[in-house]
């Protein structure tokens, strides 16, 4: 890809902020989902800090020079839950999850030290082109419907399963209709800067529709989150109200914290790897290579014991920011570090964060379609260099394809593979058996 701005560029101070924001845009809405979801009195302000502090830790282990953000993991959401749910107090299950992502966080530590002692050339052997692409498909792919339904605000469905049109329906669907056009028509047809922030023009494209329809009596906006509000409040950081749950803590909740948290570990793993590969394939290097697997794994996994300890979660690359810089060819990585230091100022000021939890589903939604899409065909690229006529090949996609759109998730005891884990692990199996076969 041709990109406007490389991996050690930088832009001019006032293009560098709104760069920045657009990346916070990006990754906001799943960020604050996790939280949100999990419940238990989690702080959606301490999580957008926790984010920020995490990208930060990446970006040091990483030498700065892989341009991608670190965000809530959706993936640790079953595990945050029975973090909770074991604990004998509200504060003990705070204590939890933070001993759950140091549990995770060292499943990437001990694993980056196997990768600097051996290399990775057999993670490019376990993994090629033909195994990473529809992974990389995939990953964009299942996203696809948590989209769609953000686009129809989670409205109600037919025994068919779609969606009943109302009037909060249509004023949803018009809304992430003009963000989806704004978004593409600035960056096919917008000029120099407008190009690089198609999805903050998007974005307040989108607001300023829902606005309308809210003060015209359809509440596509809660205005309500900025009554009340404190200019500057510190987040609700976990670690204060984990240290009130230390004393309730036992050997056997340790024990199911540590089932819960370190078998995912290792799915997200392959996922990490996925995204590294989609990054590399955008940015043009191999940052399997420089700054090394090693190093992204360091940085992923101690970015995510700082994300907990700060914001409750987990943390994890996101393919919203990776599909951010595809589709603004924006690869610098002091845009990223600015967009870190952004998150943890924006966390202490109520109506910066008010106004981004307004942001309806519905607009963001629009904005994913675009995200979500380019992540998808991000991984189909890397399957053109796949001579596909070769039967070997074909089963290989096949087996990753079909089992993770078809929802193949399993959940085996306390631990639950996701679809795209398991397509990963069926393809990488088929691959090895297949690898062998003549050429035809």
């Amino acid at each position: 890809m041709n990109l406007v701005y490389g991996i050690k560029d930088k832009p001019k101070f006032a293009q560098l902020l709104i760069f920045a924001f657009q990346q916070v845009l990006a990754v906001l809405a799943a960020t604050i989902a996790v939280p949100a979801i999990v419940g238990n009195g989690m702080s959606s302000a301490a999580a957008l800090l926790g984010a920020g502090i995490g990208t930060l830790v990446y970006q040091l282990f990483t030498k700065f020079r892989s341009p991608v953000f670190l965000g809530s993991s959706f993936a640790f959401i079953g595990s945050m839950v029975a973090a909770f749910a074991g604990a004998a107090s509200a504060s003990a299950g705070f204590a939890g999850i933070i001993l759950g992502a140091v549990f995770a966080g060292l499943v990437y530590v001990v694993i980056a030290l196997v990768i600097k002692l051996a290399g990775v050339n057999w993670i490019n052997k376990l993994m090629p082109p033909v195994v990473i692409g529809p992974t990389v498909a995939l990953i964009g792919l299942s996203l696809a419907g948590a989209a769609i339904k953000d686009v129809f605000s989670y409205g109600p469905q037919d025994a068919n399963g779609a969606f009943v049109m109302s009037a909060p329906i249509w004023a949803s669907l018009v809304c992430a209709l003009v963000t989806l056009f704004v978004v593409v028509l600035v960056s096919v047809y917008g000029k120099k800067m407008t190009k690089l922030i198609p999805f903050i023009i998007g974005i307040l494209a989108g607001y300023a529709v829902a606005a309308i329809f809210t003060v015209c009596g359809i509440p596509v906006i809660d205005f309500s989150l900025f009554e009340n509000l404190q200019i500057f409040a510190v987040p609700e950081v976990t670690f204060m109200e984990a240290l009130k749950g230390v004393k309730d803590i036992d050997g056997a909740y340790i024990a199911t914290v540590a089932v819960a948290y370190v078998p995912v570990a290792f799915v997200v793993f392959a996922e990490h790897i996925a995204d590294h590969k989609n990054l590399s394939s955008i940015i043009g290097s191999d940052l399997l290579e420089e700054p090394g697997l090693h190093r992204t794994l360091l940085g992923d996994g101690v970015g995510s014991i700082a994300g907990a300890i700060f914001g409750g979660c987990p943390n994890t690359t996101y393919g919203e920011s990776v599909g951010c810089v595809a589709i603004t060819r924006n690869a610098s990585v002091i845009t990223i570090t600015t967009a870190a230091l952004m998150c943890i100022v924006i966390s202490f000021f109520g109506p910066f964060v008010a106004f981004l939890d307004s942001i309806p589903g519905c607009v963001m939604g629009g904005v994913c379609i675009t995200l979500y899409g380019f992540i998808a065909v991000s991984g189909l690229k890397m399957i053109q260099k796949v001579d596909l006529n070769q039967h070997k090949n074909l089963f290989v996609v096949a087996s990753i394809l079909i089992p993770g759109i078809g929802g193949m998730a399993m959940a085996i005891g306390p631990v639950t593979l996701t679809a795209i884990a398991c397509a990963l692990i069926l393809g990488i199996i088929t691959n090895l058996m297949l690898s062998r076969g003549k050429e035809e």
